[in-house]
Order: structure tokens, then sequence, then C-alpha cells
């Protein structure tokens, strides 16, 4: 009877790991369990248990030694963490709306329950996250989560990477949890992975069903290729042992638990490749009570946001700064001074324009601008939103065509009539602490130019986007709960001797940059505006 009732417990017990897990629940695998696994056929593989710092002598020659590495990105590559919910936060948000991000937070006390890291509670996420998402369009792992999974790189599981890069070993990174099409991007973009093992998301008519396949039907015969011979791996957990591609590897690295409390994040100036373009709305990293804090502040900030508006559009600068201020728009001019505009300069008493030169950071740019010249300024600009346009503070844009000779004409007709012309020459907007590629049009069309640095600050939202609705751009920057703009005007440069043919104007726009990224901080980059569209959003970045 005893051995009936026994029976009948196991049988619900895998029953109910079945309807949770979609799978039996493998058995629990401690240290003591992981070794004697290791010691015990069908695993042919030897386990090291490695320190931090005292190891890597041992694993370098290991490295050197394999064809391939094999890394467990969950425990192994990435810091710990209590849960995977803010990566599927952002994929419900900035792919599927804030309606799909408000179910995936009501769904958050389930997903506690079942342990943020879960199998069960990766599968109810993904299930929240991706239903109903056309696969041809998903570009959020590419476009917003490298930035976030970058921040969150253990040191420890990028050094192993390196290693055995430098002696020439393959890399293949197995996510055990995370959807491959959420991690795929980054891996192979920005650490060099040459495969990526992960769940498939499951696809039907063209649209994601929110269910992800089984762990034993995501090992291609390419990846088994790769990994066949000698191959290490390296990981955190225990888990990473029921992987079936751990059958393939001669050596396995387990990073004692211990030490994956003390590891640390990987820091930027180690990065492999610059960071340079990302996209999505979202500036805060959305854990659960970030993102309650962000659905309870919306009708607050959309609120405050129209009012900010009005205050911009009716009040003059010189009291609307006070009273946006109030209200947390706040901006400030660093070094306190103000350049000396041109007067009259020619017999016939006509005033000539001067042209600012600004890296960009927002559309917003020219306004803080004009705000800090306490003066009406002209932008000039190649791709605008008609909604942008209309509710600007300082005017109708003058839009560009990228017709060089038109564009130089319109600006010098500006200059000559005296107005005060603002140039972004990145031609795009950039996030991070970099200046893009300057178009050298700017050095040809005046004698001297004022270079001007700009840095924003926001708390919730970014105010630009690749991929989404360009005319909401404003709404996004003027519902954040705090904002600062830090203008700064650098020492004329002359540009004279470009007109003289002296000079290159290739040469001068590189000049520029160099003296506004020394002056801002910013490293100078050579990419460009197609080059941040076409990684971001897959179009050159017209925006009619």
């Amino acid at each position: 009877m005893a051995k009936k009732q026994k029976l009948s417990q196991r049988f619900f017990s895998a029953l109910l790991s079945f309807l949770l897990h979609g799978r039996t629940r493998p058995p629990v695998c401690n240290r003591a369990t992981a070794t004697a696994m290791a010691a015990s056929p069908p695993h042919p593989y030897t386990l090291h248990h490695h320190r931090n710092g005292s190891a890597n002598p041992h694993m370098a020659e290991k490295l050197a030694a394999a064809r391939t590495l094999v890394l467990d990105v969950d425990s192994g590559l990435l810091l710990p963490s209590p849960s995977l919910f803010p990566y599927f936060m952002l994929v419900a948000l900035e792919a599927g709306g804030y309606l799909r991000g408000l179910v995936l937070l009501l769904l958050y006390p389930i997903i506690f329950c079942m342990g943020g890291h879960s199998d069960a509670a990766a599968r109810v996420m993904a299930m929240a996250a991706f239903c109903g998402l056309r696969a041809s369009r998903f570009r959020v792992g590419r476009a917003v989560l490298p930035k976030w999974f970058m921040e969150d790189v253990a040191a420890e599981g990028f050094e192993a990477m390196r290693m055995s890069g430098a002696f020439g070993g393959r890399r293949v990174c197995v996510t055990r949890r995370l959807p491959r099409v959420m991690v795929e991007g980054f891996l192979s973009e920005y650490l060099g992975a040459e495969a990526v093992v992960g769940k498939e998301m499951k696809v039907l008519w063209g649209f994601y069903t929110g269910l992800m396949e089984e762990e034993d039907e995501v090992v291609s015969e390419e990846t088994k290729k790769i990994v066949a011979g000698d191959a290490v791996g390296f990981a955190g957990s225990p888990e990473f042992l029921h992987h079936p591609l751990t059958r393939r590897c001669k050596d396995i690295y387990l990073v004692a638990r211990e030490d994956r409390a003390t590891l640390q994040a990987l820091p930027r100036s180690r990065y492999p490749k610059a960071l340079v373009f990302h996209d999505g709305r979202l500036a805060f990293r959305p854990t659960a009570g970030s993102t309650l804090a962000m659905f309870m502040w919306l009708p607050f900030g959309l609120a405050l946001g129209a009012a900010r508006l009005a205050v911009a559009l009716t009040v003059p600068y010189r009291y609307s700064t006070a009273i946006l201020a109030a209200t947390g728009m706040s901006w400030r001019l660093k070094g306190g001074e103000r350049p000396p505009l041109p007067g009259a300069d020619d017999e016939q008493g006509r005033r000539s324009g001067q042209m600012f030169v600004c890296n960009h950071r927002t559309l917003i740019d020219p306004v803080y601008v004009s705000m800090a010249l306490d003066r009406p300024v002209r932008a000039v600009s190649y791709s605008l939103s008609r909604v942008s346009d209309f509710i600007s503070p300082i005017g109708r844009t003058v839009r560009l065509t990228r017709d060089r000779d038109g564009d130089g004409r319109v600006m010098a007709s500006l200059l000559d009539r005296g107005d005060h012309v603002v140039v972004c020459p990145e031609g795009t907007t950039c996030r991070e602490p970099y200046l893009l590629r300057f178009s050298p049009l700017f050095a040809e069309l005046s004698d001297d130019v004022v270079p001007v640095g700009v840095a924003v600050e926001t708390a919730m939202f970014y105010a630009t986007t690749a991929g989404g609705l360009k005319c909401l751009d404003p709404f996004y920057f003027v519902i954040n709960p705090r904002m600062c703009y830090t203008v700064q005007f650098l020492e004329r440069v002359s540009t004279a001797t470009v007109r003289e043919g002296k000079v290159s104007s290739v040469d001068m726009a590189n000049l520029v940059q160099r003296k506004m990224g020394d002056a801002l901080g910013y490293s100078c980059a050579m990419l460009t505006r197609k080059d941040k569209y076409r990684m971001l959003a897959g179009n050159d970045g017209t925006c009619s």
C-alpha cells in the first residue's frame, strides 16, 4: 500500500512538473551531484571547479589546446541576477507596446512565485512578451537588448571568451532560458560568437506563438560539427551539465557559487566593440518596481507634458525658462559665456549671420542653443517629422534635400540674410558618448563657425528613435519626470582657409569634431547616419 502511495505521489509530481515546465523537472544538481555526474557515464568530461583568479593559467592552457569554447550565457557570461524579467519587459514594451508591458507586469506575482530564473517563469514571460509579434519585424534583439546585455557581462566570462579567441578557438554560446532571438545579435555582433544555441520561438503564419522549443531540439547538426572534438565548457551553474552540448566537452569549468556573488561587470573600456548605437524608448532598466513606477507616472506625465508644451510655445524665453525649470525641465550654460555675434560687416551695412555647429543629441538641440544665446536661430535638418516641426518653439525648420549644391545654397542664403544658423553635421542623433562623422558642407559656407557642445540627461524616456515613430520624440522628451540640457559654446574656429582652398573641408570638419569631442569627453567615430539606421532599423533613415 505504501509503495502504491509513493508511486502515485511520483506520478502526480511528474504530471505537475510537465504542466508547468512543458517537461519533467530535472533532478536538483548541487556541487556534490555535479562532481558525481562528471565521473560517471554518459558524460565523458572532466569537471573543474573554477575559482576567481586561481585557475586562469590552467584554463588558458586548456583553451589553447581546445578547438571550441562552449560558454553558458545564463550563468557563465552574465552577472547573477534575481530575475530575467527586465529582458522580457524590454521585448514587451519596445516590440509590443505599453498594453503588452502592462500584461507582463500584472503576471509578475506569478512569475515571482515560480522563481525569476526558472524555466517555467521564462516560458510564461516569453508567452506574454512574444505572442502575436510579427517575426519578420522583430529587431529588439539587435537594436535594443545589446546595450543592457553588455552592461551585465561578467568580466570572468568575457575573459574566457577572449582567451579562447586569442588561441584561435571557436566560441559557441548556449542560452538555456532566454530565447535565441533575444541574444543572438548581441553575442555574434559584439562578442564574436561563431554559433549561438538556444530555444527557438515557434512561428505560425509569420507570427510568434509565444511557445519555445525543447532543449533537445535546438542543437543543429552544424553546431554539433563545430563542437566535435576537443571542447571546453565554462559555466556558473551545475544545471548547465544537463545541456546536450556538455556531452561533447572534454573539460568543463564551473565557477564556484561563492565566487558568482563577487563577479564584476565588464568595464566599458574593455568592450570588444564600441557600443555606439542602440534604440528603444526606455532610459532605465525595467525591473518590476521601476516598471510599476513608470505606469503610475504616465498619467501625470502626460498632463505635465501638455502643460510644458503650452508654456514653451506661448511664453517668452526669459519667463518660460524659470517656469519649466520648476517642473523639472532645466538647462544650464557651461562656462557661462555666450559668443559675440557679428555686426555690420560690409559697406552696405548688411548683417551676416553666424553658423553654429552642434552635436546632435535630440531634435530639441537648436531650441536650447537659441535659449542659451537669448536670440532666435534657424535650424536646418535633413529629416524631421511634420509634427515636430509644427510644435517647434523656434519656428519652422529649414528642410534640406541631401542635394549638396542645393543645400549649400539654402544655408548660404540664410547666413547672407543675417540669420543665425544651427546645423548638426552628424546628420542623426547619438545617445552614447560618441560623435559621429561630421559632414564637411558647413566648413565651405562661412569664414568661421562656433562649435556648440550639448549634453542631455533624461530620467525615464529617450527622446529619439530609429525604428519607432519620430513624431512622438518631442512628447517623450516632455513627459520625463526630469531632464537637463547642458550647452557649451567653444572657441570660434576659422574656416576661411577652406574657402581659400588651403585646407580641405573634410580635414576642417574632422578638426571641429575633435575639438568638440575633447570638450565633451566624447570619442570621435567615423560612423554615419546610414550606419546607424541600417543597424537599428534596416533603412537609410529618411523621414518623410
